[in-house]
């Protein structure tokens, strides 16, 4: 017998998330060097890192031989500072990822539901699956949230609701009067996860922490990988009411949020002047990206994000055409978009290299 007829069958049953094509292995399959690559797959930021983490992180390699702090004490509390809530509030995660795991972990089980839009990010559906519990999907008109509909989908056996905000991989984003509204149908057995992973390229950002001041059971995720440049350190946090924060600490790992991912995040709190200088290049690329798309008479998702949703007729040969001139780009196909693109915002450069290979697969 096959070793998979003694695991569990919804592990077995599981389609495993693929990431964003790795630069080296795209420079090994076509023979260039790593730098003649343009990766636009993963929504990562084009400057790199803060100056002042780097800084950081290099101090904190000097004490790699010992064990990070465990509960993350400055960081946490610079955090709860920076938000203006209590420490107790604030959980970190191995990347914003784990805190949709530990969620999960928490308060999902066969006989439970997890609440999503359709064209939400893929690690809900994942994740729902993994505890046995019911994946509810909700059409998204336009590709924004139907928060409408979203609460009419909640039922007795509903634990979590995820609104990504602004959503992978569509860009949109709901404003603050609609979550209100939302917000005032949902039962008290029922956890909002707000995905703010992208919350820093937001000219006008919704409030969602006020809500769990005021007593809701909200609980918001934000990430370092996005606009403070931090991806491979894999840090992020959430922040939650104190009994909800108690339970996802619980479920946590040890030490799941290593000494330099903590001295980098640190530092890049306080690096307000890196996170604008992204912000600006990332305006300058949407508009950039989005301008050269309708003027090619492509359809495009307008984006809030540091990424675009365009429409290039197949999705996947439009994919590996760019490939193999080495510009990655991230199809689809998983998100039930087969006829599209997500292309990430780069450089300047990036961003011409990316529209003259585009024209290039086109034309072929």
């Amino acid at each position: 017998m096959s070793i998979q007829s003694f695991a569990n069958q919804f592990v077995c049953d599981l389609a495993a998330y693929e990431p964003g094509k790795p630069v080296e292995e795209t420079a090994r399959e076509l023979g260039l060097r790593p730098e003649e690559i343009v990766k636009l797959a993963s929504n990562e930021n084009p400057l790199g890192p803060s100056p002042k983490a780097k800084e950081s992180m290099r101090a904190a390699i000097e004490q790699g031989h010992l064990y990070p702090d465990g509960g993350g004490w400055e960081l946490r509390g610079a955090i709860a500072a920076k938000h203006g809530v209590e420490m107790q509030n604030v959980v970190l995660g191995n990347g914003s990822n784990e805190l949709i795991e530990l969620l999960c972990h928490c308060f999902l089980n066969e006989k439970t539901s997890l609440v999503a839009a359709e064209h939400a990010f893929v690690v809900y559906r994942l994740m729902a699956k993994l505890f046995g519990a019911e994946y509810k999907e909700v059409p998204d008109p336009g590709f924004i949230h139907d928060l409408d509909a979203m609460a009419d989908a909640i039922t007795a056996d509903t634990r979590l609701v995820f609104i990504a905000n602004p959503n992978n991989p569509t860009g949109t984003m709901v404003d603050g009067d609609m979550i209100g509204r939302f917000l005032d149908r949902i039962p008290d057995h029922v956890i909002t996860v707000f995905d703010e992973a992208y919350h820093e390229f937001l000219k006008d950002p919704p409030d969602t922490i006020s809500h769990i001041r005021n007593g809701k059971n909200v609980c918001v995720m934000r990430t370092f990988s996005k606009a403070q440049g931090l991806a491979s350190l894999r840090i992020g946090y959430g922040i939650a009411p104190v009994a909800i924060a108690d339970l996802l600490n619980r479920a946590r790992q040890p030490f799941n949020a290593n000494a330099i991912a903590q001295a980098g995040a640190l530092a890049s709190l306080e690096d307000s002047e890196h996170v604008a200088r992204t912000v600006e290049n990332n305006d300058a690329g949407l508009a950039f990206l989005q301008g050269g798309f309708a003027q090619r008479g492509l359809s495009y998702v307008d984006s809030k994000a540091n990424f675009v949703l365009v429409e290039v007729g197949d999705g996947d040969a439009v994919f590996a055409g760019m490939l193999a001139r080495g510009v990655i780009v991230r199809a689809m196909r998983g998100y039930k978009l087969p006829e599209w693109v997500r292309i990430s915002v780069g450089t300047k450069a990036e961003n011409e290299r990316c529209l003259e290979v585009l024209d290039e697969v086109l034309k072929a």
